[in-house]
């Protein structure tokens, strides 16, 4: 399985949540098979998340798209994400 690992913080997390929502289908067109949202326990801004991917090549093909970096400029994204590209054994 190939997975993507992301952790950055956001301004506001209701915020940041509607337009990540709003990018599901697209998401989903490059190859997102699901995910998981975590946030720091006293920091709902702090987020990690999990995402499980067709290919590690369709991850890092999204992950570096124009239109995820003008998705994160909106949703308030706080600097650049810390991104990890993970094989399971």
């Amino acid at each position: 399985m190939s997975k993507m690992l992301v952790h950055h913080t956001v301004k506001d997390f209701n915020a940041w949540k509607t337009v990540y929502d709003s990018m599901l289908g697209t998401r989903k067109e490059n190859g997102e098979l699901s995910e998981q949202i975590f946030h720091e326990e006293n920091n709902p801004n702090s987020l990690t998340i999990l995402f499980d991917w067709n290919s590690i090549e369709n991850a890092k093909k999204f992950s570096q798209s124009a239109e995820l970096k003008a998705a994160m400029e909106k949703a308030g994204v706080m600097g650049p994400p810390d991104i990890h590209f993970l094989i399971e054994d």
